[in-house]
């Protein structure tokens, strides 16, 4: 051991990331008394009321307290824009800050990973994975149950004007649903959230802060990792930094990146596990040469449509009204009701942009507010905003280190809309839209388009307005993706160990060889819930207990 290095014992796990599957996996491998467990948090305690009041994401996102801040780089498919890439800077990570909505994906999206050469991945193999830590606010069924630590529940606000989209919806022939999350997601509906009585319930509400008094986990806050060491091919210890020195923990069993698809790569990356010459062109050893860390980056890009409207509330000039302000405020404290309770889109719709898809390949959130961007001042006009995105986009970029720096932020490349089917599909969308904002049910309310405006309606004009208008709807995944052993850029196999390397796994994102058809949050969650079990699993053989 370096003399640099200052000691921080030894553990049979390192987790590296509370966030939302870092919180389970500590959660799972703690719970049995003889595992020492340890986890790396970069952010803070959720000491913070904004983190708890679910409409706090206004506040939340774009703010260093709570976001990492990262930035993309410029976007040629953005007509070279570079977005803001928020990411949860606290335990909890990105689910103390996001949208809160409950979403399980397709079952093609999980029968497609199996089909990949990934067994175990199936929808049928997953199903329970999701169903051992839900609370649901439903009576028990084959999809739901109660008793688990992720709750979920239905908005405890409604608003006239979503009502009239919806029915909007099924005047275009696109059915109302009751859940989104029974495999088939295809319809109209009000999204399940993550919630409990009105408050935020993030991973680290759910699964950490209840087992921390567990004398075999310790949780580490604002400590940076730097790299995994390695010793004859396996994993034997972590270097991280707190209050700018280097401390080291030693690893007996496994080490757990749940950093995220943007941290977990950058780890991987400063630890020898990358593109060789891009490592040696920073002057990194090289542990393993592995071209796909960092790359098959895919998000999902909303594009956001904007409508004025007329004799309807929206949050709009609710917000701008200080009477209105305090109203919200008193319902809050004394129910746990109203505006303060939202999530950042109460209404979805999954459809298809043409009849070639098999199955859903957009998702609206349907907003009753409207701003220029996250963190902006919402407008001064009634209008609800008509967010779209491709569910399964064919782009794919890239997150990689721009030094060995730990402390340095990564360069992020979504290459967002660089495919032909990826451009299509988002002027497809944007026809669509019109499409429903133009039935009968919304007529009494004259939605006025505002962004982008009926003006733009050539092909190349939409294109162009997608650019301007598009941004991340917060759902990285893929930069360290599963796959089989003759794919050169799956870095992880079918139980999520990097390969070519002893005691060393991603659990998180990252993982995803493609992304769900919809929210990535509890696909996330569930991955961790999935990949402790397997950690578990691997240790008994080890042990042969």
């Amino acid at each position: 051991m370096s003399d640099t290095l200052k000691d921080f014992g030894s553990y049979d796990y390192v987790v590296v990331g509370a966030g939302s599957a870092g919180c389970v996996v500590a959660n799972r491998l703690s719970a049995d008394p003889r595992h020492r467990v340890l986890v790396l948090e970069a952010g803070g305690l959720d000491r913070w009321i904004w983190f708890h009041i679910p409409v706090g994401y206004l506040f939340a996102i774009g703010n260093p307290r709570s976001d990492w801040m990262f930035v993309t780089e410029a976007e040629p498919g953005l007509n070279g824009r570079a977005l803001p890439y928020p990411r949860g800077k606290v335990i909890g990570g990105s689910s103390a800050i996001n949208a809160m909505i409950y979403m399980r994906g397709q079952a093609a999206d999980y029968d497609g990973w199996r089909q990949l050469g990934l067994e175990g991945w199936g929808w049928e193999d997953v199903l329970p994975h999701f169903l051992r830590h839900e609370d649901h606010i439903a009576p028990p069924n084959r999809f739901h149950r109660s008793g688990g630590e992720w709750r979920v529940e239905h908005p405890r606000i409604r608003w006239e004007i979503l009502d009239a989209v919806r029915d909007a919806a099924e005047a275009m022939g696109i059915a109302k649903i009751d859940d989104f999350n029974t495999g088939d997601n295809e319809g109209s509906s009000y999204f399940q959230v993550n919630q409990k009585r009105g408050r935020r319930w993030s991973a680290a509400r759910a699964f950490l802060k209840p087992v921390l008094n567990r004398p075999n986990l310790r949780l580490e806050t604002g400590v940076v990792v730097d790299r995994v060491v390695m010793r004859d091919g396996r994993a034997t210890a972590v270097v991280f930094l707190r209050d700018g020195k280097q401390h080291i923990a030693q690893v007996t069993g496994e080490v757990v990146l749940s950093a995220g698809s943007v941290a977990s790569p950058a780890i991987l990356e400063r630890s020898g596990i990358g593109d060789g010459e891009r490592l040696q062109a920073m002057g990194i050893e090289v542990v393993r040469h592995a071209p796909g860390v960092g790359e098959n980056l895919q998000d999902h890009l909303q594009i956001r449509p904007v409508y004025k409207v007329q004799g309807v509330r929206t949050l709009n000039t609710d917000y701008a009204s200080l009477f209105r302000r305090s109203l919200m405020g008193l319902d809050y404290l004394l129910r746990r009701r109203g505006p303060l309770t939202m999530a950042p889109s109460q209404l979805g719709i999954f459809t298809r942009s043409s009849p070639e898809y098999a199955t859903a390949n957009l998702e609206f959130h349907i907003q009753p507010l409207s701003l220029d961007k996250w963190g902006d001042g919402l407008h001064p006009f009634d209008a609800f905003t008509a967010s779209v995105c491709n569910l399964r986009p064919t782009s794919r970029g890239s997150v990689h280190i721009k030094s060995s720096d730990p402390v340095a932020p990564p360069s992020i490349r979504p290459n967002y809309l660089s495919t032909d089917e990826d451009k299509r599909v988002a002027v497809d969308s944007i026809r669509l839209t019109r499409k429903l904002v133009a039935q009968a049910p919304l007529a009494r309310y004259r939605p006025e388009e505002f962004k982008p405006g009926r003006q733009v309606a050539s092909e190349d004009e939409l294109l162009r307005a997608v650019g301007d208008l598009a941004t991340t709807i917060f759902h990285p995944v893929g930069t360290a993706k599963m796959g089989i052993e003759n794919d050169p850029f799956a870095v992880l196999d079918a139980r999520l160990r990097v390969r070519g390397v002893g005691g060393l796994r991603v659990v998180d994102a990252s993982a995803m060889p493609r992304i769900t058809s919809g929210n990535t949050n509890s696909p996330s969650v569930m991955i961790g819930e999935k990949g402790a079990a397997l950690i578990l699993a691997n240790t008994r053989e080890r042990l042969g207990g």
